[in-house]
């Protein structure tokens, strides 16, 4: 895939990165490491520019953003709750666990968004629940752009830093992927533990 992606972004440049990254928020598993360390690399022996590649990957990784966050909108949260009375007992789960997670992601997720905009993988797939909540589509896409300006500045420069040597960033934005994802799901694991305590103390 590595070769699949470089070839793409030597042939279309600007608009190759962009739709890369499209595609990345779509399709989690291309990774944008890769394409943003790549692409600063890039700007070390063509015409592209840091700031050229920054705007191309921001656009791009903000459409697909607005993409799943219209596929959450979409989500018939009456027919989800359905879903959890019909087999929710399996999980533990009831119509009241659905409307508390609901409630707290319209208190915390615009937070959410932009801190989960530099976690691999969570950050695409964040926009589903934020679309899921209705969140303000405005405040949405501000908190979104920022996330993802970020993560991409970081990466561009990165990659335009090291040269022909970005390939050892990938592996150890490798590192930092498995970390944050253990992180999670120490968190995730967490939740569930004090979740269940409390729901047998109520």
């Amino acid at each position: 895939m590595e070769n699949w992606i470089t070839n793409i972004m030597e042939q279309f440049g600007y608009a190759g990165i962009l739709l890369l990254i499209a595609l990345e928020n779509v399709f989690p598993p291309i990774p944008s490491e890769v394409i943003l360390t790549f692409g600063g690399f890039m700007t070390t022996y063509t015409s592209l520019t840091v700031v050229g590649v920054i705007i191309a990957a921001t656009v791009g990784s903000v459409l697909g953003a607005v993409i799943l966050y219209g596929i959450g909108y979409l989500i018939n949260v009456d027919k989800l709750e359905g879903w959890v009375d019909r087999y929710g007992k399996f999980l533990r789960l009831k119509k009241e666990d659905i409307r508390r997670a609901d409630a707290w992601f319209d208190k915390y997720g615009y937070w959410t968004v932009l801190f989960c905009r530099m976690i691999p993988l969570i950050r695409s797939l964040i926009s589903i629940p934020a679309g899921m909540s209705k969140m303000k589509f405005g405040l949405f896409l501000l908190f979104t752009t920022i996330g993802t300006l970020i993560w991409n500045v970081i990466l561009v420069s990165v990659g335009a830093a090291v040269g022909g040597s970005w390939e050892k960033i990938v592996e150890f934005m490798d590192v930092y992927s498995n970390i944050a994802y253990a992180l999670i799901a120490v968190i995730g694991i967490g939740g569930v533990f004090w979740f269940l305590r409390t729901r047998k103390k109520g």
